[in-house]
């Protein structure tokens, strides 16, 4: 557990590790796709939502369903395009997280952001983290959510927990591993959704840089 870690802590670390200058967050998957193309990359975000649940933090992910257009059943923030009109990540988390999980965004406490990542599929997402109450009565969208689960982070930060590969791609390896985490609750946390996770990790104090 990590009593230490209070809701006001992780804000004013969130406020400090944000820096969008910095590279975007890649892996190996991600910079060989992005090297076969120049199409300019997509807006988006996710919610990252942390809920205090049995004396410790964790965080809240899906399961998106096979009929998703993208990513299908794979674990993943609540979260997508943005929509024309919205000038701020938050806006876009908040509206993704509503439409997918059925949390209303009054409910959420916004902490902070994350430094953006890339993902195979072109799209450039800001990770905003928000405080959820935790029991909520979630409304998962059925062509979209699988499952709703958390991990609590004490587990997420263990490093006996999470593997680091080396991706092949038509037999070669390529620069930049790709973090996979074994299964927990049934459930594998890998690619963009674990580089997210990892960096909050790193922000909030939870892992080395």
């Amino acid at each position: 557990m990590l009593p230490d870690l209070t809701e006001d802590l992780i804000a004013r670390r969130l406020r400090a590790a944000y820096d969008p200058q910095q590279p975007l967050s890649t892996d190996g998957y991600v910079t060989f796709a992005l090297s076969l193309s120049d199409e300019p990359l997509q807006c988006a975000a996710v919610l990252m939502p942390l809920v205090w649940r049995e004396g410790e933090w964790h965080l809240l992910y899906t399961r998106r369903t096979d009929q998703v257009e993208s990513h299908k059943g794979q674990v993943s923030f609540p979260g997508g395009a943005c929509d024309e009109g919205e000038t701020e990540p938050e806006q876009t988390a908040l509206r993704e997280a509503e439409e997918e999980i059925g949390v209303r965004p009054e409910d959420v406490h916004l902490l902070g952001r994350l430094n953006d990542v890339v993902t195979i599929t072109r799209y450039r997402v800001t990770p905003v983290v928000g405080r959820i109450p935790w029991p909520y009565p979630f409304r998962p969208a059925p062509l979209e959510v699988k499952r709703i689960f958390t991990i609590p982070l004490s587990w997420l930060a263990r490093r006996e927990n999470w593997e680091e590969i080396t991706p092949l791609i038509d037999g070669r390896p390529r620069e930049g591993v790709v973090v996979r985490y074994h299964p927990y609750d049934g459930e594998v946390l890998w690619g963009a959704s674990a580089r997210m996770t990892q960096n909050f990790l790193r922000a909030v104090g939870l892992l080395k840089r």
